[in-house]
């Protein structure tokens, strides 16, 4: 550890005096790529060219208007009229922006979104084609048509009611209701605590069309609102574009004023309690409100400051991680550091999620680390560390800067109009905190961090289920705890230092003993002294990142029912363990200064070591990749530890009705097979520690049995030395394994069931499953893809717009080769309890429409375009080659070749999916299940 936080010191004393080079007190320069202006009219602009992905560009209008600014009989008007956005304009009627950009390959819900908060609303057309035929003009038209021209038509307004209803069902959830009991006393009794954005249920179903034509007209308008364009675009034509289209947008005149809403400051100490029946775990919050620096006053001493604050926040999660690896766990989980809560006011808080009737322990012990903050600060050692951490992923942020994605500039266009969140670029910023982080102290820090912690204008709020035998902490008992704390005779932290060396010695180094050429992937075959098999393919689209990927057959399906438990939670509960002689908090200190991490799975049918690093830091991921298999850590401590905190999480998960309506769905979909086990009190009384080990054991023994992949940026020569002298030690044998097939399944034949389940709000959850043999063939597999998607936009037309039924339909497709040839389609969807029956039969409907008539040209059209855009998006990844190299070494199919994916898709006609359809609905095993409040409740 030694010399690596030697080196650190010498590099951060070089980069000192490059602090004279920025004054703090001035604005953040932005970045000169960005071409920005602002209209007569008021309207904002920045525009940017970028390449990820290349013939791509993201359009975003950003609206400095939200939820706040609602009159009481206008609350979730906001929100309605985003909606509305999508239903009409002046140039796109009805449906028409969704329906011509789709017609591009442009998917509503993944490129077409938009969404709204209380203090802003965001429209974006993401990844959108821009080459020969590119879409640049009708973008811009539609971005046009957003700020000023939304037809708001009667009928239109009152079709989207019921979506907007169904969206209002789907987020009535626990923390919803918890957050409706406790924003009153977080925001001291501002309009922060009356706006939800959702709205208010009688307003949105009876609001007058007047009224939201009025917020349209007080509040979109142009001197409230910026387009960001960002792609593969040339800026000059862009901006000119621009300027000749949206200069004609007049501006409003006598506009009202765009008001923000302050929080009063509180100088006494405020309490709330919030209980709901579903809630599953108790949580006791401190948290204390500080005035944010406004926009406007922005410098580089605020950018400073974002930066420490970091660096704290690293610090202090690195000591809660310590605290709850070994011992009693005095809390489930906490967290202390910095946030924002309004565009003028920030937080600091203090979290912690109890067990059942120990909020007092759980605050009791949060407190005590902020205290011993408080007094002692913190140690050189631990700053040096995050220094080091905080350097590194900037650096490989840098180094990556030519795959930061369209979307990426534009939510940080976002937060420069809005916030004037500085933007200066990568490389600036780099070098600014090339900078600054050298000259930062333990005592400023610690300075910060008092600042932050403060009993005034704060406010205790406390979270938990309103359940029998469960009591909450009052406010007198929450706040003498805080004065016990500070009364407590606390020593000060000490941080261990560890030796960063992972490996001191091989029994033996491994070598490549045969080398096979793979030129249809650009790839080669190490085989190893071991008979371990190797495949490398350099990619360098994601520059300076390396993946490492493997399997072996086996899994959990070499084992009895009564393992199954332990082999679920064997890869979280071992992450904790650490490696080697180095526990898990001892290993994330040696790893200072690298980016490098391992991991493993045990899975149904395989077992696998995953991992990731750069380039620098290859061997690194390497020999943790040889310990993973030769020195595995079995902590029972940390075991322990973690068995208390898991049987605290799932004490109250009993009760509610998203764990019942999950289980019911595990074990009606398997038949109730014995295999079959629920997560629960019980599962985990059936995991052993003794029986983790042997079962680690027998899954990581044998290299032989392993094939390894590596995709990235590394030269061919260093992966091949490297990977060869680790994975070539570890130990092998001539065993070779397989999946067994224990026959878990669906129930066959027709399954319709009404599952009375007590939601807190009414509602209706249906599930409908469609299973059947399908034999396993690229022409399959694509053809279920494009029944999919077709599906959904049937669904998305007929229940979600026509009939107002429901905010969305889940379609899901999917096929399988091991261990049997099958595929499964699942379709689901929330309701009102009183539609869901009339829903259903038009689910079946679109489905016997395409066995009876195929698919619609425009349907089929849309659906292709669009799987060739993402197909054409995937290839600039390097994990595209990892996928394509796994798939062929697992199911002996190439899918790079056009012949297995880009034909078939291109020649995809409506016949072959309705013979499809038929094949596989015909007699497919049926699932109905319909979970819905009892009547009689």
């Amino acid at each position: 550890m030694k010399h690596i936080l030697l080196s650190t010191l010498l590099l951060f004393a070089i980069l000192i005096p490059a602090l004279a080079q920025f004054d703090l007190n001035t604005p953040v320069p932005m970045d000169s790529a960005i071409r920005t202006g602002v209209l007569k009219n008021g309207l904002t602009y920045y525009i940017r060219h970028n390449e990820e992905p290349k013939e791509r560009a993201s359009f975003y209008i950003i609206q400095n208007v939200g939820a706040i600014l609602e009159d009481d009989n206008q609350n979730g008007l906001a929100h309605f009229l985003e909606h509305m956005a999508f239903n009409g304009t002046k140039n796109f009627p009805d449906k028409g922006i969704i329906n011509t950009l789709e017609r591009h390959g442009v998917a509503f819900g993944r490129n077409i979104n938009a969404y709204t908060a209380k203090d802003e609303t965001v429209y974006n057309l993401s990844n959108v084609p821009v080459g020969p035929e590119g879409l640049i003009d009708t973008c811009l038209l539609i971005l046009h048509d957003w700020s000023d021209n939304l037809t708001l038509d009667a009928k239109e307004i009152d079709d989207e009611r019921g979506v907007i209803s169904e969206e209002w069902r789907t987020r009535r959830n626990a923390g919803f209701r918890l957050r409706a009991q406790f924003s009153p006393v977080l925001y001291n009794g501002s309009k922060y605590g009356k706006r939800d954005v959702i709205g208010d249920y009688e307003v949105i179903n009876g609001f007058d069309y007047e009224e939201l034509r009025r917020f349209y007209h007080d509040w979109y308008r142009t001197d409230l609102q910026a387009i960001a364009i960002v792609g593969d675009i040339d800026v000059d034509e862009i901006e000119e574009k621009v300027k000749a289209l949206f200069s004609k947008i007049p501006a409003v005149e006598n506009p009202k004023e765009r008001y923000y809403i302050t929080i009063d400051p509180k100088k006494e100490m405020d309490y709330v309690l919030a209980t709901d029946k579903e809630a599953n775990q108790s949580s006791i919050s401190l948290y204390i409100r500080h005035d944010a620096v406004l926009p406007e006053h922005k410098t580089h001493a605020t950018f400073r400051k974002s930066y420490l604050e970091s660096l704290v926040s690293s610090m202090i999660r690195s000591r809660i991680s310590e605290l709850l690896e070994t011992g009693t766990p005095p809390f489930i989980t906490g967290s202390i550091g910095f946030s924002s809560l309004t565009k003028t006011s920030d937080l600091f808080y203090i979290s912690a999620t109890a067990k059942d009737n120990e909020e007092d322990i759980a605050f009791e012990a949060i407190l005590t680390e902020v205290e011993r903050i408080k007094r002692y600060g913190f140690t050189e050692t631990e700053l040096e560390r995050a220094k080091a951490s905080f350097l590194l992923g900037y650096e490989n942020y840098y180094k990556g800067r030519d795959k930061i994605s369209h979307d990426s500039y534009c939510r940080e266009f976002k937060e420069l109009y809005l916030n004037n969140t500085p933007m200066p670029g990568i490389e600036y910023e780099y070098e600014f905190a090339k900078s600054v982080i050298p000259s930062v102290t333990v005592d400023e820090l610690t300075e910060l961090f008092r600042e932050g912690y403060t009993t005034e204008n704060a406010v205790i709020i406390i979270t938990g289920p309103d359940k029998e035998g469960i009591n909450h902490l009052n406010k007198d008992e929450s706040f003498s705890i805080i004065e016990k704390v500070k009364q407590k005779d606390i020593e000060p932290y000490v941080d261990e230092q560890v030796d960063d060396n992972l490996i001191s010695s091989l029994p033996v180094e491994g070598k490549v003993i045969a080398e096979k050429e793979l030129p249809e992937f650009d790839a080669v075959e190490w085989t190893l002294n071991n008979n371990t098999k190797v495949i490398y393919r350099f990619a360098d689209y994601n520059k300076n990142q390396v993946s490492l990927q493997s399997f072996s057959k086996g899994g959990s399906s070499l084992y009895e029912t009564k393992d199954l438990a332990t082999i679920g939670v064997m890869s979280d509960f071992m992450s904790l363990f650490g490696i080697g002689d180095l526990s898990a908090s001892d290993l994330k200190k040696a790893l200072t200064g690298k980016t490098a991490s391992v991991g493993f799975s045990v899975s149904d049918l395989s077992e696998s070591i995953s991992g990731h690093c750069r380039p620098e830091d290859f061997e690194t991921m390497m020999q943790l990749a040889y310990m993973k298999f030769e020195k595995p850590r079995f902590d029972e401590e940390a075991y322990n530890t973690f068995m208390q905190r898991n049987l605290a999480y799932i004490a109250n998960i009993g009760d509610n009705p998203n764990k019942i309506l999950n289980d019911s769905l595990v074990l009606l979909r398997s038949d109730y097979n014995e295999r079959t086990l629920l997560f629960g009190e019980d599962f985990l009384n059936k995991v052993s520690f003794e029986r983790m080990k042997d079962i680690y054991k027998e899954r990581f023994n044998n290299a032989a049995d392993f094939t390894f992949f590596i995709v990235g940026d590394i030269d061919k020569e260093t992966a091949k030395e490297i990977s060869a002298k680790y994975l070539g030690a570890i130990r092998s044998n001539d065993t070779k394994e397989n999946w067994v097939d224990n026959n878990v399944s669906a129930p066959k034949g027709e399954t319709i069931k009404r599952i009375p389940i007590n939601f807190a709000d009414p509602k209706a959850t249906v599930k409908i499953y469609f299973d059947n043999e399908l034999e396993y063939t690229p022409e399959n597999r694509i053809g279920l893809s494009f029944i999919e998607k077709i599906l959904t936009l049937r669904y998305t037309e007929e229940i979600r717009e026509k009939e107002g039924g429901t905010y969305g339909v889940g379609v899901r497709a999917g096929s399988n080769r091991i261990p049997k040839q099958d595929a499964v389609i699942s379709i689901g969807f929330d309701t009102d309890p009183g539609k869901y029956e009339t829903l259903i039969p038009l689910i079946h409907a679109e489905i016997d429409k395409i066995i009876k008539n195929g698919v619609t040209q425009e349907d089929l059209n849309k659906t292709r375009l669009n799987m060739l855009k993402n197909r054409k998006e995937q290839k600039e990844n390097n994990g595209y080659w990892m996928n394509i190299l796994r798939t062929y070494y697992i199911q002996g199919i190439n899918n790079d070749l056009p012949e297995n994916y880009e034909t078939i898709i291109e020649n995809m006609t409506s016949k072959q999916l309705q013979k499809l359809a038929k094949t596989f609905f015909k007699k497919a095993d049926k699932m109905e299940l319909v979970f819905v409040n009892d009547k009689e409740e």
